[in-house]
């Protein structure tokens, strides 16, 4: 029985409102979306005409993250409240009043204090939910360019859209009234970060909707000659054009197979099928980090059987008339399955690379045409986003059972009054008892008197469950939630934007805060590259700490003219289309540029005055002296960071200056930093790359032969770059330039640099512990036989048809191989402000973090030791999704805890082990230690640091691990015995998962934040989300409880708010249960007397104002002024924290021992009181005193105890608190006197004359001091001996205060107040707020056994894009159709590597400089012969012009020889 009770009564609390009001939509069958062409006769309905199938109508482009619409508002909201047992008890109670015979006062009176109750928090909900509508037209208001005129129709179906709050409401005729012009909220919307057409019409009709200029101030744009809109405004009804033109529609009004037409920095409203873009090959680069949290742009391209619809004209035209035929909506983000059907029946089939996203910005690319396909709920990023839940605070679900505490205690009084009236009066009404005389009728007789007895006991106890509890609470949460909106410390100045709280009824939750989820882009980071340190030929340029975000725009850089047969006719289409094109003006050619402008995500320049000197040096210095010898390598470097990229140039019109666009911050950050230090890439035309060099009076031309893409695999991206001469003719010198990971590249480089790879690795390690992220770079020179002879083999491997990729990647290991390192660069991923420490303090206080985030490993890793996540002693744990032949997902993560944690009992559970299959598994693929190489760089205690360990655990990994209750069991018991959890790699309905994990799986409470639309799925499926106004919009925002612009502020509003409110809230619940329970108890105790009869033992008054003035005022007082210590302690000590996470501040435990002291303070108060009024009378006059004399003591001394009890549970006294005891005290006593003086003649009351016997008898007085010393003492003792015997650290940290209130609390941080112990374990330890050494961090990755040390390797772009791939093609299917031609190998043009200038060499005269070059052509031809490049040695011994490395100097010798000619 009693577990079946338990089962209803958990089945019950875990009932979910939105169940009921916010069911998902089914996604709908296939479909097939027809464009400017009529429906077929089938997918009408053939009982009405005119009326489509339902099965064949779209849902509406109207997103609404709101709960409630104008006809759920009512039901949902009261179901909400009803969910609450109290209010429930309240309405049954208030119903029973209204028949007469159980009647106390008017039934209206009895059911006015629960209406108010229910309107105040429905006024309240509503007020949030407004908000939130409000946010939700911001983003369904904003404009998009749709097809319209020339005879174009839509005619597929959508569904109707939901009206909000202000549609429903607001009479049409006053939102008319809606200003023309962008109002200060959309600057506001602005500020906050939301995209830059996403303007809202705050709900104006279409006819005042403020109309974009398609043109520079122009109301037409021109295509193919023809205006596209007419004077008038578009939506100008009489003047509209006939002709095809773009209309500005609002996003909500979009419809499936609309044509749409997107410009460059605009976001996507649906999920669109791309027809045609401005770029050669119909190429287009979008921003996903709104989605996928990835930085890198991806490229996509059109369909092949659309590209003819590249203007409206093309459009509209009936014979390109065609449909799409679509899979139903899927969540995975990287599926699509559709193919376009044309007017001739060919079809042509479509992939997620073809496809434009909701969600999605796009980039480098002036416009997009593109035709819808699904829209609204049935979008990717909506279907992987959850519905708007009802959130509930722990403190609110704890109050339930506490609540049906006292319910079955007043079901206990009620059944003890109802039975033991009934066996009285069954004995005392044969005995003719007086008080019985007349109980003969059917309704009023002894047999049913017990009954009614205990209904009426119910009425007069009913004060045991307090109404007037939930409505303290809600005016408590309002101004807790103000407290965080007006505070200071965490309002951000930069965009004047303050903390909101916009749910109010959560605060308590932010101090329980167990696990934390993070988003990393634009959460943790600012998705901003700082170019910070390099290590060159074994020397390290930290940079000037000069360098700030503040650097100016532009740098000036000097312009090489050159002859116009030198000059290109035009930039090359790629580049052309990245530059501003809203005017009709030639685009700026970037050879003419005179500067260079700071790339978008790039905060800073790299400026290096060391390395400045250098350069110069290298001018100057004598051949083959160390200034020379440095300076060759410089040139190299510097040059495979310019060149060795895919990044675009473009030309700023304004500023005349050139302006890098990347695929990745990381990328744009690394060509900026060559361009600042005077390596200006001046941009590709074709296959021609011209680059720019402080060593070059000219231009330096390379042609472009092969692209070896980067992979998460191959962790390396190389150039196979053939340098032209000043004829444009090939020189026949070929290179190969890469980039990647220290391991990768390390172990392809040629013998002999042990002493410079061992200098680099140490620098390596020294940028990796700075929380930088590295890159490693070396160069080859390939012979052009050995060139000719690769080349064939790769380009047989592109085209072969079975094994592709594998027969590429071999192929071009083949020539990665005896490399020459050059050096590292290491790069900053700009974290917002106050990360690290903000994270290291948040594990003090015992809060664990997990990093969300759909990057990729690397970079999930590299943000972790940044963030201060990984520390140097920690142990990373990598799971990696199980591909064909790797270990599978479960059997790695049972070999990390058979490894780790042999000791946690988690093998011997149940469910815990392999079966027969993934036994044989294990057997066939045993676990086995890596050890090859160079990789093999790790100490012998790898894997048993003292520190922690961190799980690192990617996407495809993740998609197992939750796919059945074995898996999730495991993956939940392995991350549980770790510190910190990264997850790389994730969808956003895999966060919600991960987030639903910890919090069903361990019951803790949790914390999810982030700041895109992928984050909103798991701010939702969280306890409290929170949302940050970042760069990615407002989609988390208005989706969060909470709203924050830094992640810093974080730490704040949970070590300080979340205490406090957690600490004020707990604490005035269980005060508000006791001075019920001393009221109740008194009325209980006078049933011994009374015969059990549920009479009322005080005058009714006094007892209706028990919990509205005598006794209110303290326990509110203790909600919103208790400081359960000061805020700048909290700060200073985040180990206070675990105090509030570990509940101490309100449980049933501590519930139950104050109703114990309710009980015995209500028994002091009646039995004390009773006995002395009930021997010699008080009075003079000898009378004996009547009830409401005595009873009035009791009141008076009741009020008193619990006010002061109240109080003595204050932690801190302020005015405020004191006027919060003294006001209930003053108002009885107020009262008492002014009552007891209303002549009967005014108002019958039971009291006249009270205030002449009470206050004249010396036994009111003696009485009152009596009980209330006597009820208070035990408190009052056990509070003393545990501030005495046992004090814990706040009673430790207040007494500090009292004493020195300047104390500085951070140098007690770590436990540093007397006696206090922490929980110290591997699993966590100490952190410190500094960022220590980080490249001690072992990593052990599961599904290989590979173990290394982290040194930071990191770098983003896309793999295997659609523009990477068509870039290759174009270049292999050139070098096939152009034979090459066979040079003479003058022995002249040997002797150069970079940026060799022959009309500078030809001027050279210095004797010392021709025997120089004469040995390097010597060295050089003598290197080629032994089949790879010589190696540059460090610096620290000099060396001689027969240095093996001389051969790479003459890039140095050559400016300087060309001074010392003119001198």
């Amino acid at each position: 029985m009693p577990s079946t009770f338990a089962a209803w009564y958990t089945k019950l609390a875990d009932f979910n409102v939105e169940s009921l009001f916010a069911k998902r939509r089914e996604p709908g069958p296939p479909r097939t979306v027809f464009v400017n062409h009529p429906l077929p006769e089938d997918y009408y309905d053939p009982k009405k005409k005119h009326k489509v199938l339902k099965e064949h109508v779209f849902c509406s482009n109207q997103v609404i993250t709101s709960k409630y619409t104008v006809i759920t508002f009512l039901p949902r909201n009261l179901l909400e409240q009803f969910r609450r047992i109290a209010n429930i008890f309240f309405l049954a109670i208030a119903i029973l009043q209204f028949f007469s015979i159980f009647s106390t006062v008017s039934p209206g009176l009895v059911i006015l204090p629960l209406l108010i109750v229910l309107t105040i928090t429905a006024l309240k909900d509503g007020y949030e939910d407004i908000k939130r509508h409000q946010s939700d037209r911001s983003i369904n208001y904003s404009q998009v360019r749709v097809l319209a005129g020339g005879g174009f129709t839509n005619e597929n179906a959508m569904a109707g859209k939901s009206k909000t709050f202000v549609r429903a409401i607001v009479p049409k005729r006053l939102r008319r009234t809606t200003k023309k012009g962008r109002n200060d909220g959309d600057v506001e919307i602005l500020q906050h970060g939301a995209p830059p057409e996403g303007i809202h019409t705050d709900g104006a009709d279409l006819e005042n909707i403020p109309t974009r200029t398609e043109a520079g101030g122009d109301d037409t744009e021109y295509e193919d000659g023809e205006p596209v809109e007419e004077a008038g405004g578009i939506f100008h009804h009489h003047g509209a054009s006939k002709r095809p033109h773009w209309k500005m529609t609002i996003w909500e009004d979009l419809r499936v197979g609309d044509i749409v037409k997107i410009k460059e920095d605009e976001s996507f409203p649906a999920d669109i099928l791309i027809c045609s873009t401005s770029e050669d090959e119909n190429v287009a680069f979008v921003e996903t980090k709104n989605l996928d949290g990835e930085t890198n742009l991806k490229s996509r391209s059109a369909c092949s059987a659309l590209t003819h619809l590249n203007s409206a004209r093309a459009c509209v035209q009936r014979e390109n008339a065609f449909h799409i035929e679509c899979d139903r909506p899927d969540t995975n983000l990287y599926k699509v399955n559709a193919a376009v059907v044309t007017s001739d029946g060919h079809k042509t089939a479509v992939d997620t690379n073809m496809v434009f996203l909701r969600g999605t910005v796009l980039r480098n690319t002036r416009w997009a045409i593109g035709v819808v396909l699904f829209t609204g709920e049935d979008t990717k990023i909506v279907l992987n986003s959850g519905a708007t839940p009802s959130k509930r605070s722990r403190v609110e679900r704890q109050m339930n059972p506490q609540v049906f505490i006292n319910l079955m205690l007043l079901a206990v009084m009620a059944i003890t009054c109802g039975i033991v009236d009934a066996v009285l009066q069954q004995h005392y009404y044969p005995l003719g008892a007086p008080w019985l005389y007349g109980d003969d009728h059917s309704d009023d007789n002894p047999h049913i008197n017990g009954f009614f007895t205990a209904i009426y006991a119910l009425i007069t106890f009913q004060n045991i469950i307090p109404i007037s509890l939930y409505i303290s609470i809600e005016v408590v949460r309002t101004c807790q939630a103000l407290f965080i909106y007006f505070d200071r410390e965490i309002f951000y100045d930069k965009t004047g934007q303050a903390t909101l709280a916009r749910s109010w009824n959560l605060s308590d939750d932010l101090g329980q805060i167990e696990y934390i989820f993070s988003d990393k882009t634009g959460t943790l980071t600012q998705n901003a590259m700082v170019f910070r340190q390099c290590t060159i030929g074994g020397r390290v340029y930290r940079g000037d700490g000069g360098a700030t975000d503040s650097d100016s725009e532009v740098a000036r850089i000097p312009t090489i003219h050159e002859g116009e047969e030198r000059k290109p006719s035009r930039p090359s289409s790629a580049e052309q289309s990245t530059a501003s094109s809203s005017s009709a003006t030639e685009t700026a050619d970037p050879l003419t540029a005179g500067g260079v402008k700071k790339a978008e995500h790039v905060l800073a320049r790299f400026r290096d005055s060391e390395l400045q000197d250098d350069i110069t040096a290298a001018h100057r210095g004598v051949s083959g002296s160390p200034e020379a010898l440095h300076g060759t390598t410089l040139n190299g470097f510097w040059t495979v960071l310019a060149l060795c990229h895919t990044a675009l140039v473009s030309v700023d019109p304004e500023t005349d200056a050139i302006v890098y666009k990347a695929q990745s911050p990381d990328e744009a950050a690394l060509v900026q930093a060559a361009a600042d230090v005077g390596f200006v890439f001046r941009g590709r035309e074709r296959e021609v790359l011209t680059l720019q060099t402080p060593f070059s009076d000219s231009y330096e031309r390379f042609e472009l032969l092969h692209i070896l893409d980067f992979t998460s695999a191959r962790k390396r991206m190389s150039v196979i770059l053939r340098r032209l001469g000043e004829d444009g003719e090939a020189d026949g010198k070929i290179f190969l330039l890469a980039k990647g990971a220290d391991n990768v590249i390390i172990e392809r480089l040629s013998s002999g640099q042990e002493a410079l790879v061992k200098t680099t690795e140490d620098h390596l390690s020294d940028f990796a512990s700075d929380g930088l992220r590295t890159l490693t770079l070396a160069y080859k020179i390939i012979p052009v036989d050995e060139y000719d002879a690769w080349a064939k083999r790769y380009h047989d491997a592109t085209v072969s048809l079975a094994n592709r990729e594998e027969k590429t990647e071999a192929v071009s290991d083949e020539i990665e191989h005896d490399l020459r390192l050059l050096g590292a660069t290491a790069i900053e991923d700009r974290l917002q402000d106050g990360v690290p420490e903000t994270i290291a303090d948040l594990k003090e206080a015992d809060i664990k973090v997990w990093v969300l985030t759909g990057d990729k490993l690397e970079t999930a890793v590299a943000i972790g030791h940044s963030t201060n996540l990984i520390s140097r002693d920690d142990n990373i744990i990598i799971i990696r999704g199980a591909g064909s032949g790797a270990t599978p997902v479960y059997l790695q993560m049972l070999n990390a805890v058979e490894e780790f944690f042999p000791e946690s009992g988690i093998l011997s559970e149940d469910g815990v082990g392999m079966d027969e299959q993934q036994q044989q598994e294990a057997q066939d693929l045993a676990l086995h230690r890596v050890n090859t190489g160079v990789s093999s760089i790790v100490g012998h205690n790898n894997g048993a640091r003292p520190g922690g360990f961190v799980l690192v655990i990617d996407g495809s990994a993740l998609g197992y691990a939750l796919a059945d209750e074995k898996h999730k069991h495991l993956l939940l018991r392995l991350a549980m015995q770790c510190e910190g959890v990264i997850c790389c790699r994730v969808s956003p309905l895999q966060k919600a998962l991960v987030v639903k994990l910890v919090k069903d799986g361990v019951g803790a409470m949790t914390l999810a934040i982030g700041d895109g639309a992928n984050d909103v799925s798991m701010i939702q499926a969280a306890d409290v989300g929170v949302g940050i106004s970042g760069e990615e919009g407002l989609q988390a925002v208005n989706s969060s409880d909470y709203a924050i612009a830094q992640f810093r502020f974080l730490k704040r509003l949970l070590l300080v708010h979340g205490h406090w409110s957690y600490a004020r809230n707990g604490n005035m619940i269980v005060n508000f249960f006791y001075k019920n329970i001393i009221c109740i108890g008194v009325l209980w105790w006078f049933q011994i007397y009374c015969g059990w009869s549920s009479q009322y033992a005080f005058e009714y008054t006094y007892l209706l104002f028990w919990n509205t003035f005598w006794t209110i005022a303290p326990v509110i007082g203790i909600g919103l002024f208790d400081r359960i210590v000061d805020d700048h302690v909290l700060m200073a000590m985040p180990e206070l924290y675990r105090h509030s996470k570990r509940q101490e501040y309100f449980s049933t435990r501590l519930f139950l021992i104050y109703v114990f002291d309710g009980v015995f303070q209500s028994a002091i108060v009646f039995f004390f009181i009773v006995y002395t009024y009930a021997t010699t009378s008080s009075r003079s006059d000898g009378y004996d005193v009547y009830q409401d004399e005595f009873a009035t003591v009791m009141v008076i001394a009741a009020v008193l105890a619990a006010d002061f009890f109240n109080g003595l549970n204050t932690h801190v006294w302020t005015g405020w608190v004191f006027f919060a005891v003294a006001l209930g005290i003053v108002l009885v006593w107020g009262y008492t006197a002014i009552y007891s003086i209303i002549s009967p003649g005014w108002v019958a009351t039971p009291v006249y004359g009270n205030d002449y016997y009470l206050f004249r008898a010396p036994y009111f007085w003696f009485s009152i001091l009596l009980v209330v010393v006597l009820a208070l003492l035990p408190r009052y003792i056990a509070k003393a001996y545990k501030f005495s015997f046992a004090p814990n650290d706040l009673d430790r940290a207040r007494h500090l205060i009292k004493l020195d209130p300047n104390h500085d609390f951070t140098k007690e941080k770590h436990g540093g107040l007397a006696h206090f112990k922490r929980p110290t374990s591997r699993a966590s330890r100490p952190s410190t707020t500094c960022r220590p050494p980080l490249f001690q961090a072992s990593r052990t990755d599961m599904s290989t056994g590979l173990r290394s040390v982290h040194r930071g390797f990191d770098f983003a772009t896309e793999e295997n894009g659609v523009a990477i791939q068509r870039m290759q093609s174009h270049l292999s299917e050139r070098h096939q159709q152009v034979p090459q031609k066979k040079r003479r190998r003058n022995p002249a043009s040997l002797m150069h590597t970079f940026s060799i200038s022959r009309t500078l060499r030809r001027k050279k005269h210095s004797l010392e400089s021709s025997t120089s070059q004469a040995r390097s052509r010597e060295d050089h031809e003598h290197g080629h012969a032994h089949g790879h490049a010589p190696e540059p040695t460090p610096l620290s011994r000099p060396q001689s012009p027969h240095s093996p490395a001389h051969s790479l100097h003459s890039a140095a010798r050559s400016p300087r020889s060309s001074r010392s000619h003119k001198s």
